[in-house]
């Protein structure tokens, strides 16, 4: 079994409405050399096949993949949840796929998402909640914090719909909260801290 150590930080993204352009700015804008793999979790329509991964493909030199059961996390891989699957990060440095059932109305969920990552990466976990209606997000916000991880919260001004990050800052568990186009820069800070602090 992987150590918390002995995995690469793990940056997780949670978006819904209004999120797929700051995505495609956020994976444009980082090095293909962070070291730090990345998981995301975009609401989508359950019953359509999704292209997502083309999309975001086309924006970044980072490798873009809709995650499978089992596949690594790597640095510099970004993994994404399917439709109508929870993504969850494993201690053993892999991905699980679950349809358990829907957290606040949804599946893929942020906060399954975010509770896995806090739980097998620590302060290793970098959370990061961009434009999006409704909770989802929240609960997996806390969650990092406590394990020692740090939450990046997109701002009103730049977010299309502030439902999830205004409900994540609401917490009081989100550390930095930033225009998009700040939000990169810092990603690739917090991941260099974590590497080199272990």
């Amino acid at each position: 079994m992987a150590t918390h150590n002995s995995l690469p930080p793990i940056v997780g993204i949670g978006a819904s409405a209004g999120g797929i352009t700051p995505l495609r700015q956020i994976l444009g804008a980082l090095d293909a050399s962070l070291p730090a793999a990345i998981l995301i979790v975009q609401h989508m329509d359950p019953n359509h096949t999704s292209v997502l991964a083309d999309i975001l493909r086309r924006s970044t030199s980072l490798s873009v993949d809709q995650a499978t059961q089992g596949a690594a996390i790597e640095p510099g891989h970004v993994l994404l949840a399917p439709p109508d699957h929870h993504l969850l990060a494993t201690a053993e440095g892999t991905v699980v796929l679950s349809q358990e059932p829907r957290v606040h109305f949804v599946r893929p969920s942020v906060d399954v998402l975010f509770t896995s990552m806090a739980a097998v990466s620590s302060r290793r976990a970098v959370g990061v909640v961009l434009s999006g209606g409704g909770l989802d997000g929240a609960t997996g916000v806390r969650a990092i914090r406590a394990a020692g991880g740090i939450v990046i919260a997109q701002n009103e001004a730049t977010s299309e719909v502030f439902g999830m990050p205004g409900s994540a800052i609401e917490t009081g568990d989100v550390g930095l909260v930033l225009s998009l186009d700040d939000i990169p820069a810092a990603i690739e800070k917090v991941v260099l801290e974590r590497v080199d602090g272990n």
